[in-house]
């Protein structure tokens, strides 16, 4: 953060664990998230999130002043008779101190995300206040030019397909209630969505990507039922994409926000046919509430995955969240799944998931987490994301964190020994397991830091491949590395963040190193790259893989009003560019013109029979949308 920012984090429901945060600039830039779990875990920010509010500026020889002006229709809150009490919190960021000004005082025992614990914010109450139930009615039309190039039916060449698209759309935002909102879609498009990162697997595992669509977003919290990493019961990408495949929706609603003391969140959508796929309709509705304290939770979520031919995937699930005591909470989620395949046996293990944290939230003093997941061997979530399955998993972390006084060149430090060991359900055999010690830094000038070392043990059974160079065969592997990580101070105009790994790799050896520069040019132009190389060794089956990433990002902002991004990746496995360019016209919220173009290069045509053609796809679309504001004045 090279400029001054200052912001707002209000707890519109003060239930202590999610919030919404409103940011400037002394030029008038806006930014607004959302933030979850009580700021709790390695990115608790959503920061597609958007709603409508806007925002002046003035600069002066006094300094720089501002005015926020966030419609309560666009924040949703609980009315017990025109008495309403929320969380709040303010601070300012000043770039050039690397100073945070907070009120109210919040210390920093959580780390960088102290500053937005909703837990910790400001109780206050407003009188006489009523919410205007939002009524948003936004159509949009959308025209453009697609280009692919597929392999034909014969495997002999590849056929040009162009495709003209002129489509209208329309969203609607309603609000049931002051704390309720209904969002209606048909003929959903999210044309204007940049693309997903390029990445490198060196797993055995499936890539998650996470969702970028404005559509999900408000209260996406409410829909969480996760399980630690990207494990989850509901993936709002399994809706409209399959296999990176954009799949057309016709239409659907969602629901969200809260009705007496429940949250709720609730989607139903449905999917055109695409070729073999067959139209689906999707169907999830998740609740939970407060218990004993305000720390506390208990919830529950039903999804249901049908096709028009009847095949079907459904899934429920419980869990509940306990604060005991301080920083120590107690969670249990338990998980069950059915479908077309299975006898469908209520309440069997053979078919659920099941997982028991502790945990002590702090990175002062002793902090620990203790978890138990296991997943049976029919335990298979249709609208989900699961890294493994028949397998049971047992982890632990331990940490002790200092956060220094006023002498001294370190601002906190944390050391760690983590774990875990997971067995097959069938043989109770060791499947994957990991050790090591961490330490972990941040100096007051901004410099942080870490570094750790790993011992893993893998037990494969089935061949996977990084890349037509590089696979790894059954067997049982123990290895050893070391990885850290190192950024510089982001208050400058220009900061780098880096990473690395060194060590053995399976039967081989990997060596990884990653930068990432950012350039802040100026309030209205930011420059951003990212590189990672990748060099995997396994010399005595004579295989190796020399693998790269690149992205570049630019973001030119010409006013509040009008910007440009740029976003350029390569991948050396496929040998590909991906380029993504759009220009933004937003005269006022709500109202968006958007250009958008996209490409896709090969880059090494020869390297495949019949050879490959130079563009794998090309589109450029325009599309505007127009948001007619028609709240509903409305007392509870």
């Amino acid at each position: 953060m090279t400029n001054d920012w200052f912001g707002i984090v209000l707890d519109t429901f003060n239930d202590k664990e999610n919030a919404l945060a409103f940011f400037t600039t002394p030029a008038g830039l806006r930014l607004d998230m959302s933030v979850f779990d009580d700021a709790v875990g390695d990115f608790p920010i959503n920061e597609t999130w958007n709603t409508f509010w806007d925002v002046a500026t003035e600069k002066n020889q006094k300094g720089w002043f501002l005015e926020m002006r966030i419609p309560f229709s666009s924040l949703r809150f609980q009315d017990d008779e025109g008495q309403v009490v929320m969380g709040l919190m303010t601070w300012r960021w000043i770039a050039r101190k690397r100073e945070v000004i907070i009120f109210p005082a919040v210390h920093p025992d959580w780390g960088f995300w102290s500053k937005f614990k909703s837990s910790r914010a400001q109780e206050i109450s407003f009188q006489d206040l009523h919410s205007r139930r939002p009524l948003y009615i936004v159509p949009y039309i959308l025209g453009g030019r697609g280009e692919t190039n597929d392999l034909n039916e014969d495997e002999t060449d590849y056929v040009n397909d162009v495709d003209f698209t002129r489509e209208i759309g329309l969203d609607v935002k309603y609000g049931l209630t002051s704390n309720l909102t209904l969002d209606l879609t048909l003929n959903t498009d999210f044309a204007q969505i940049e693309a997903d990162d390029q990445q490198i697997n060196l797993t055995r595992f499936s890539l998650f990507f996470p969702e970028k669509r404005l559509f999900f977003q408000e209260r996406s919290s409410n829909f969480e039922f996760n399980f630690g990493e990207p494990n989850r019961l509901f993936y709002s990408r399994r809706i409209g994409i399959y296999e990176d495949i954009r799949i057309p929706i016709y239409g659907g609603l969602r629901i969200v926000g809260r009705t007496g003391p429940w949250d709720v969140g609730f989607i139903n959508m449905q999917t055109a046919p695409v070729d073999s796929i067959l139209s689906e309709n999707f169907t999830v509705l998740r609740l939970r509430r407060q218990v004993f304290n305000p720390f506390s939770y208990l919830g529950g979520i039903i999804t249901n995955r049908i096709d028009t031919d009847g095949i079907y995937n459904t899934a429920y699930g419980l869990d509940g969240i306990f604060r005991v005591y301080g920083n120590d909470y107690l969670s249990m989620k338990w998980a069950q799944t059915f479908d077309n395949t299975l006898d469908n046996v209520p309440v069997s293990l053979d078919q659920a998931r099941i997982n028991v944290n502790w945990q002590r939230r702090t990175l002062k003093g002793v902090g620990y987490n203790f978890i138990f997941d296991r997943a049976g061997k029919n335990y298979n979530p249709g609208m989900g994301f699961e890294l493994r399955e028949n397998y049971t998993q047992w982890d632990a972390e331990l940490l002790y964190g200092w956060i220094h006084g006023e002498s001294g060149k370190f601002l906190r430090q944390q050391v760690y020994l983590e774990g875990f060991v997971v067995t097959k359900n069938e043989n109770g055999k060791t499947e994957s397991a990991e050790i090591g010690p961490e330490w972990e830094f941040l100096l007051k000038s901004g410099h942080n830091g870490g570094i750790e070392f790993r011992s893993f043990f893998e037990a494969v059974e089935d061949s996977f491949s990084f890349s037509d160079d590089a696979d790894i065969v059954p067997g049982t592997y123990n290895f050893y590395g070391i990885s850290g990580y190192y950024s510089t101070p982001f208050t400058g105009l220009f900061y780098v963040e880096s990473n690395f790994y060194a060590g053995t790799f399976y039967d081989g050896n990997r060596f990884t190193v990653g930068v990432s520069p950012y350039w802040n040019m100026s309030s209205f132009l930011n420059l951003s790259a990212y590189y990672q190389f990748n060099r995997i060794d396994l010399s005595e089956r004579n295989q190796n893989l020399n693998a790269h990433i690149a992205r570049f990002r630019a973001l030119f902002m010409f006013s509040t009003k009008l910007s440009f991004s740029a976003f350029i990746q390569y991948n050396s496995t496929g040998d590909v560019v991906i380029t993504n360019f759009r220009l933004r016209y937003n005269p006022r919220e709500g109202n968006d013109l958007y250009l958008v173009y996209d490409e896709g290069l090969n880059l090494d045509r020869d390297r495949e029979v019949p050879v490959l053609p130079q563009r794998i796809n090309r589109s450029i679309l325009l599309k505007y949308s127009y948001t007619f504001n028609l709240s509903i004045g409305h007392r509870d």
